[in-house]
């Protein structure tokens, strides 16, 4: 257990306890003044009481120990040996944004209403901070200085931060559960370097993927991960986005080569150099993907570049069932033809896709499977298009279009990429006009996901709820979106709760791509068990052992926070 008197009673300790050490260790000779010892220890034991961790000094020794007493020697943090964190007081706030205000300019520190909102809530999160934590103020760094010596006063004040990029993502990731600040890296957006030769690219945290590669399009090079369209590279590193091109090209795990990371004290860190393989210690740059800004703020990126198919179409198979092209993928894989991207819509969406009246073409309303198939040049694309129309229609495939021309593939492929907007598009004319949509992220093995997409349908049916499914099956990874009117959420949780078990009971996760933030803490217990979150608590806070970044995400860092 965390020593609480240290924390809270600094005077008791410095008029007590380390007046009988500092006597005894100036009895034994240590070449040492009175005064300077006490002042010494006095001070460590305000900073490190502050943290919520205490030490003690060993017996035969001037420095400061580790206590089993009050620092277990376990190799996890367990939920119920720990304090609740102590954040900074109303005073210590307002010291702080001056200084913010001094380093930064008032032009970069806001508390307007209009940004607070902007930082507290966006269309499609349902886990939005309660009235007593939103953000206080807003601030706007613009180098990775910048950030280092923000945060050096906010670690000095123990004031809570939330990096905050572009305020897309689902879970909850960016929303504040204590009164603090938000740190926005989205002006942080230049690319600084990009090595052709390489193939690689040194980006800041506030470039835009599509920004990225209009860059990089006359160089016949691309960046491989495409998440939604306004996706921000640090967010998209925090939360191991991955998108359309995730079955080719991977997700940010496999895109990124390295980091700059500013860690809660303001210490600066670069994960690695550039080379593509190194086994120079600790994976810290994989520790950082994923972690959704909860031990460190990214400020720069190394990433890998790709170079573009010299030929590339589009393919579309439409089946009778999702049994029949779940079958496809997987024989199509077995085949040895690896698609850039396979893309799956139900039944639902397409007949959102067809009430859009978006596009030209009318489709079938069936399961339908969207490919792009790419090469070095045209003839190795046709063999395999030939493969995949084979493998199709030896799975009952009831319609097979593949584009003739540049324009045919642009008409195809868009009926998936603006798959959302006819979501949204119908739901909001044909349900209720305030319509909400549920975002879930369940990923399984490919094997499993047939009958797990089926019994998803039967749940969804027997709820009396609305929803359309799309999936990255290549990865196995699909969004069952559900619509539910205001008064419907209960309902709606209900159902989410119910889907998110199915896929853990078929070794699946609860989160494909888009994280756990706020939102499914439970679901990552469940999924990983109690050992691996509290290893992970643990390296929270040795990182961050205020435990002032991105507080509450993820897995509980209070034992006396009432979420689920």
């Amino acid at each position: 257990m965390f020593n609480t008197r240290l924390a809270l009673s600094p005077k008791r300790i410095f008029n007590k306890d380390i007046w009988k050490v500092s006597r005894r260790f100036n009895s034994n000779g240590a070449n040492r003044t009175r005064s300077n010892f006490i002042k010494g220890a006095f001070f460590s034991s305000i900073l490190i009481g502050s943290t919520g961790i205490a030490y003690k000094y060993g017996k035969n020794s001037t420095n400061l120990t580790p206590s089993s007493e009050n620092f277990p020697l376990e190799s996890t943090t367990k939920l119920e040996n720990i304090s609740p964190p102590k954040y900074c007081s109303e005073s210590e706030l307002l010291q702080a944004v001056k200084e913010l205000k001094e380093l930064l300019g008032d032009k970069n520190v806001f508390n307007s209403k209009v940004e607070l909102e902007h930082h507290t809530k966006n269309e499609f999160t349902h886990h939005l901070p309660r009235e007593h934590e939103k953000p206080r103020y807003v601030i706007y760094p613009s180098s990775t200085e910048e950030v280092s010596k923000s945060m050096k006063i906010l670690f000095k004040y123990n004031v809570p931060v939330v990096p905050f990029s572009a305020g897309t993502s689902l879970e909850g990731h960016f929303f504040s559960t204590r009164q603090g600040i938000s740190m926005n890296t989205s002006r942080m957006d230049q690319i600084l370097e990009i090595h052709h030769d390489d193939l690689d690219a040194v980006v800041q945290a506030g470039v835009n993927w599509q920004k990225l590669n209009e860059e990089l399009a006359p160089h016949n090079l691309m960046f491989g991960t495409d998440c939604g369209p306004n996706g921000l590279i640090s967010g998209m590193i925090n939360t191991n986005a991955s998108g359309i091109n995730a079955s080719r090209y991977g997700a940010m795990i496999s895109n990124v080569i390295s980091i700059t990371v500013v860690l809660a004290d303001g210490t600066i860190v670069k994960t690695k150099q550039r080379p593509r393989k190194s086994s120079a210690g600790y994976n810290l740059t994989g520790l950082f993907i994923g972690s959704e800004g909860t031990l460190g703020i990214v400020t720069e990126a190394t990433v890998k570049l790709h170079v573009k198919p010299h030929f590339e179409t589009v393919v579309v198979g439409q089946f009778p069932s999702i049994l029949d092209s779940t079958n496809a993928v997987a024989q199509i894989y077995r085949a040895g033809v690896h698609p850039n991207a396979i893309e799956l819509l139900d039944e639902d969406m397409m007949h959102c896709i067809n009430y859009s009246g978006y596009f030209t073409r009318h489709w079938l309303e069936c399961p339908t499977l969207f490919f792009k198939i790419g090469g070095i040049n045209e003839t190795v694309v046709n063999e395999y298009v030939n493969k995949l129309k084979e493998i199709s229609m030896q799975n009952n495939c009831e319609e097979f279009i593949f584009a003739q021309n540049e324009e045919e593939q642009e008409e195809l492929f868009s009926a998936r990429k603006n798959a959302f907007y006819a979501i949204l598009n119908y739901g909001r004319n044909e349900i209720h006009e305030d319509v909400r949509l549920w975002v879930t992220d369940i990923a399984v093995p490919l094997s499993k996901l047939s009958p797990v997409l089926t019994k998803v349908d039967e749940l969804i049916k027997k709820s009396g709820l609305q929803s359309v499914i799309l999936g990255h099956v290549g990865d196995a990874n699909f969004h069952a979106d559900v619509f539910y009117k205001p008064d419907e959420k209960k309902k709606c949780e209900e159902l989410i709760h119910k889907m998110m078990l199915l896929g853990l009971e078929n070794e699946g996760t609860s989160s494909g791509e888009h994280g756990i933030g706020n939102g499914k803490r439970k679901y990552l217990e469940l999924e990983l068990g109690t050992d691996a979150v509290d290893l992970m608590r643990r390296l929270k806070f040795s990182l961050d052992p205020k435990r002032l970044l991105n507080p509450d995400k993820i897995f509980k860092i209070d034992p006396t926070d009432d979420r689920d």
